[in-house]
């Protein structure tokens, strides 16, 4: 199967700034073109460091926080590294990136949205492009113009501890979402508050086999106990053939690059045992050659150690397969006189290091970072960073999320509802918001400021309506509606890879508890992923999957009362023991349906 060419004429330069790229070029000494491919995590540089070595991208990864993590302290820190970068001997500023995947996660305060999977029932473009540009504001904000965002993944298997990030097992889904992520982030016009996009990880992801992944692990998550978990499948074997990898895998990609996105990062995996970050076919002659992509490909965090046990041939294959910026993150000197050295040898080219320098230098063209006039941080207040606008759109974004799976009568509630609520998520802005919030990993209780639930019943019912005890423990008289949550608690990548999706007994427990003392039982399933729901199936009336609805979580209430004219539908089959439930399948609240785009 082949694909045809696609090259967006989206973002085009004028002659003038095309011009000034060639100037700036022209005027590079090899190591100056050299750290423009080179991308230092924060912690491991400094803003005086940035102008004597000419970097070309400085990043914030997961929990990468400036200062007290608060917006404020987050401008302070990326404008520090700005102005060192204009320091330098050509003054080119830096890209400052980060792992800003549902919202500006990593700040305090910031609009948390739901995580691609909840996006995903939605089958909403237009919401998810509203989410993008909302999160671009916040975003520039601090300063920061690259965000490694949106995932194109398209899961297979929901053991994988990724399941989350993307929006669909159906590449249809993930097509027209991932475009709409990628105009909303990047804007009309790129210069006016608009930030990078990274359509990622290309290609394939979601497509590994289980249990593949265990000679690849980065030695820096040796650490990580994962509750106990392997990476089992993250970063592990990619094992279609390429008719399977066209068809189901790249169209995302094809139309992210008819977007015009502007960043493309490697994915971890391997394709057929060979590491992808390394694979000149996919990254050269599919990525740039055959579909036209003109922006730059970044490596993801250490991805070229995986590549071979010899660093410097890593950093070889790595380059000449077609990544132009590397995510190095710590030891900059060493990769910049690796490369150094490997053009001295021939094992690079000359004609190479131009081209990556040419892609970067462009894409911050394009960005309008070469024009001295274009100062978004300035013109943009960080009083946009969660702010009430963007707050209501996350509590759509929430409500427009939630599935209902099952149904018996008990769905819509009426607000004269008497209620028994019980479960750790119903009251938890960590839990709801999942992994890469304010932590790589996120985290339990009030990690940043948002609305549970919890608060969400309260307001409609009122607080003597609601009778809370998270593990109901308390001794209490007989309710007509009981709501509990059950969940998975936070975690990020190969750390949630789980060969094992029932609940744990103690939810099972609690669910079975609540059920004596109710009427009617609603269930809540708070998760980046479909879990194994016979155990507690039987004593449920309702069931509604809620995803990770982000720190607007009041928004599933709203789909409880049935305040949504749409109601979402589910991105990834949900498999039982004893029956398994489609894509699409949603059992309406009131007599809507859902379009699927």
């Amino acid at each position: 199967m082949t694909s045809t060419k696609h090259r967006s004429q989206r973002y085009q330069l004028s002659e003038a700034r095309q011009a000034e790229v060639e100037r700036l070029l022209a005027a590079m000494t090899r190591r100056e073109k050299i750290g423009q491919m080179t991308q230092v995590e924060y912690g491991s540089i400094t803003p005086d460091q940035v102008a004597e070595w000419a970097i070309g991208s400085v990043l914030s990864g997961g929990g990468g926080n400036h200062g007290d993590g608060s917006a404020s302290a987050w401008r302070d820190g990326v404008s520090a590294f700005v102005a060192g970068s204009h320091r330098s001997r050509l003054g080119v500023p830096i890209l400052y990136g980060t792992d800003a995947v549902h919202g500006h996660s990593n700040v305090l305060g910031a609009t948390i949205f739901p995580h691609n999977i909840g996006l995903g029932a939605t089958r909403d473009p237009d919401l998810v492009r509203a989410i993008g540009r909302a999160s671009a504001l916040e975003t520039a904000a601090t300063g920061a113009r690259w965000s490694f965002a949106p995932c194109l993944a398209v899961p297979q298997d929901p053991r994988w501890g990724r399941t989350y990030e993307g929006f669909s097992e159906d590449p249809r889904v993930v097509t027209a979402l991932g475009r709409a992520a990628i105009e909303g982030w990047q804007g009309d016009q790129l210069e006016r508050a608009g930030v990078l996009a990274c359509a990622k990880h290309y290609v394939g992801e979601g497509a590994m086999v289980w249990g593949s992944a265990g000679s690849h692990r980065h030695p820096w998550i040796d650490w990580w106990d994962g509750w106990g978990a392997e990476w089992q499948i993250d970063q592990g074997d990619i094992a279609i053939d390429e008719y399977t990898l066209r068809s189901r895998h790249l169209p995302p990609f094809i139309a992210a690059i008819d977007a015009g996105v502007a960043t493309v990062m490697a994915c971890y995996a391997s394709w057929q045992g060979q590491r992808i970050h390394a694979h000149r076919y996919l990254l050269s002659d599919v990525l740039k050659d055959e579909l036209g992509f003109a922006g730059f490909v970044v490596s993801d965090w250490m991805g070229l150690e995986q590549v071979d046990a010899d660093y410097t041939t890593a950093v070889e294959r790595v380059i000449n397969a077609g990544v132009d910026m590397v995510m190095v993150p710590f030891d900059f000197r060493r990769f910049i006189a690796t490369v150094d050295d490997l053009v001295d040898q021939g094992r690079l080219t000359q004609l190479r290091i131009d081209d990556a320098t040419r892609r970067i230098l462009t894409t911050k063209a394009r960005l309008g970072l070469l024009d001295p006039r274009n100062d978004v941080e300035a013109a943009t207040s960080v009083d946009v960073v969660g702010c009430a606008e963007h707050r209501a759109l996350a509590r759509r974004a929430a409500a427009a999320s939630a599935v209902v799976l099952t149904n018996n009568g008990v769905l819509p509630l009426v607000s004269e509802t008497a209620v028994l609520a019980a479960g750790q998520a119903l009251d938890d802005v960590g839990i709801s918001c999942g992994g890469w919030t304010i932590e790589w990993a996120g985290g339990q209780g009030p990690i940043t400021e948002g609305r549970t639930i919890l608060d969400g019943l309260r307001a409609v019912l009122g607080a003597n309506a609601v009778t809370y005890s998270r593990g109901a423990t308390e001794q209490t008289e007989r309710r007509a509606v009981g709501i509990v949550a059950v969940h998975e608690l936070p975690y990020v990548e190969g750390g949630g890879d789980r060969a094992d999706l029932r609940l744990p007994e103690d939810q099972v427990a609690l669910v079975r508890h609540v059920r004596r003392h109710v009427d009617r039982l609603v269930v809540l399933v708070v998760s980046g992923r479909p879990l194994v729901l016979d155990a507690i199936a039987g004593d449920a009336d309702a069931i509604v999957a809620c995803w990770l609805p982000g720190s607007q979580a009041d928004g599933i209430v709203d789909a409880l009362f049935g305040a949504v004219a749409d109601p979402g539908q589910l991105p990834i089959r949900w498999k039982h023991e004893s029956t398994t439930w489609s894509v699409g399948h949603n059992v309406p609240v009131a007599t809507h349906t859902a379009e699927v785009c």
